[in-house]
């Protein structure tokens, strides 16, 4: 009898926890200004511990762009607005149309994201600007994959790198 209450007593701290921590931020610190993030700064965090960087960031990396990408440098793009694969991830799709201007990238807008849940809403929210941004400033796919939202990353470069292909 004695090691059931225990029991119980332990599964309702631990669902207590669970619940708890679902409202706080565990993913990323709270930037001040998401649209003046900065990509060498310490909030964004990226996955693997091994890896070459963008060159753009100092943070540790390991670059997940798709196998069948290649390096497109922007002076190849025709001006236009082109839609990427839907990349199905996780917790649900992602998808992105690009805006080329004057052979370079002047937009990446997300179509799909994971939004099913309250968690990947909140996760999603602080990841896309940063992809977003990333995207911008390195005129291509190869952008850092943001820590916790590796999913989310991981689709956005295959879907905007898809898109790219079409430019």
């Amino acid at each position: 009898m004695k090691k059931i209450v225990i029991g119980l007593g332990v599964l309702g701290i631990y669902i207590l926890y669970s619940l708890g921590i679902r409202h706080q931020n565990p993913i990323l610190a709270k930037p001040s200004s998401l649209s003046g993030a900065n990509s060498s700064g310490g909030t964004v965090a990226t996955s693997g511990s091994s890896g070459s960087s963008s060159g753009n960031s100092s943070a540790a990396t390991n670059q997940q762009t798709p196998s069948s990408s290649s390096s497109t440098t922007a002076s190849a793009f025709k001006d236009g607005t082109y839609t990427g694969a839907v990349e199905n991830v996780y917790y649900g799709n992602v998808q992105v149309s690009v805006t080329i201007s004057g052979g370079k990238i002047t937009n990446v807008k997300f179509l799909q994201y994971p939004n099913e849940h309250y968690t990947s809403v909140y996760i999603n929210q602080q990841a896309m600007p940063y992809l977003k941004q990333e995207a911008l400033q390195a005129q291509n796919a190869n952008v850092q994959v943001i820590s916790g939202a590796t999913f989310t990353s991981q689709g956005f470069i295959q879907s905007l790198q898809s898109a790219l292909n079409k430019a």
